[in-house]
């Protein structure tokens, strides 16, 4: 199984990074092969709808989970639909603390959006 982070990194000593949509880098871990392969977010750089090319790219690279600070609505249900499981993560932790976090157990998933979806493309009055 594939398992994507929000990263603020390239390596799995990277902080999860608390935005999904426009985290600057995707960390996706390999639990058959037990590799890391670093994959930059384009979408990071999207005037509007970061949250939805983002998670786009998650599901075209095969992943069936991700591990994030916050996902907006948009995003949450790109992944809902497509039935990538989402867990909330640990801040103050690296990439590779909250795998071993998931593995112990100790994240939740989330079942509803959480964040406001408020990337640069949306107005803020």
């Amino acid at each position: 199984m594939k398992i994507c982070f929000s990263a603020s990194g390239k390596d799995e000593k990277s902080m999860l990074n608390p935005r999904f949509g426009r985290c600057p880098y995707f960390l996706i871990f390999d639990d058959k092969d037990k590799k890391w392969v670093t994959v930059d977010n384009q979408a990071a750089a999207a005037f509007r709808g970061a949250g939805i090319s983002a998670a786009q790219k998650v599901v075209d690279l095969g992943c069936k989970m991700i591990i994030t600070g916050n996902m907006g609505p948009n995003a949450f249900n790109v992944m809902n639909t497509s039935g990538v499981k989402i867990y909330l993560g640990d801040l103050g932790k690296s990439v590779a603390d909250n795998l071993k976090m998931y593995k112990e157990g100790e994240l939740s998933e989330l079942s509803a959006p959480r964040g406001m979806g408020m990337g640069r493309g949306r107005r803020r009055e």
